[in-house]
């Protein structure tokens, strides 16, 4: 396991700057994409060009919220007492952040083309569960990992196979932190400016800090289901 610090970020400031960043990316997807179509915006190319503007940095600002995800996913296999419940808990609430995540980032409120984040971090974690039991045999592992990233890729997952892969480098990297940080920002560098992720990650201490597990699990489907209401139901109203 990677040295833990006594001094550095907790795990609990890792989920709230990553939960602060997912919230950024999806107001941007949502309503501050919603305001750029609006005709009094339309209307006022000053006023576009900068919420375009805006647009695109708080997405790269978002970029920041997937990496960390994956990295206390990993953290909190390598310290769960029961995988078996983890896993359970986050297939719940995948099923309970499908719609809200169908309704405010997707066409429709259903929209089987695409899977929420959280059925990608339970692949993950699945993926470990796997390459745990058969620790030792290579080349079992092996094709666990590639099925791991397959059923992202089929089932079309937020992030995908990519993100699955992610995960995959994150565990096996477990042991240093440094070359830890430096896989995982290799492996997410398709996606500019993900890599930055890795900055607060290596200054994370080992320490769990306050308790935010659940406010987490309901902090993904809520925070997708009011964004929705705002950009579908409460902007038109200013029209």
């Amino acid at each position: 396991m990677a040295n833990s610090r006594r001094f550095g970020i907790s795990g609990s400031t890792l989920k709230i700057i990553a939960i602060v960043t997912m919230l950024i990316d999806h107001t941007a997807a949502t309503f501050v994409s919603a305001l750029t179509r609006q005709p009094y915006i339309v209307s006022s190319p000053e006023t576009l060009s900068f919420l375009r503007q805006l647009y695109s940095l708080m997405r790269d600002i978002g970029r920041i919220a997937f990496p960390i995800f994956c990295f206390l996913l990993v953290e909190g296999f390598l310290h769960t007492r029961n995988v078996r419940k983890y896993a359970q808990r986050l297939f719940l609430f995948a099923l309970i952040s499908e719609i809200p995540f169908d309704f405010a980032l997707k066409p429709s409120w259903f929209y089987p083309d695409k899977q929420n984040v959280y059925f990608t971090l339970l692949m993950g974690l699945l993926v470990l569960w796997g390459i745990q039991a058969c620790r030792g045999m290579i080349w079992i592992q092996i094709p666990i990992m590639a099925s791991g990233m397959l059923a992202a890729a089929f089932l079309q997952t937020d992030y995908g196979y990519r993100g699955v892969f992610l995960i995959e480098v994150l565990y096996i990297l477990r042991f240093s932190r440094l070359y830890q940080c430096l896989g995982g920002a290799a492996a997410i560098s398709w996606e500019m400016p993900a890599p930055a992720a890795f900055l607060p990650v290596y200054f994370y201490n080992g320490e769990r800090g306050i308790s935010l597990k659940y406010f987490f699990y309901w902090f993904y489907p809520v925070h997708l289901v009011l964004l929705g209401i705002l950009t579908d139901y409460v902007l038109p109203l200013f029209r």
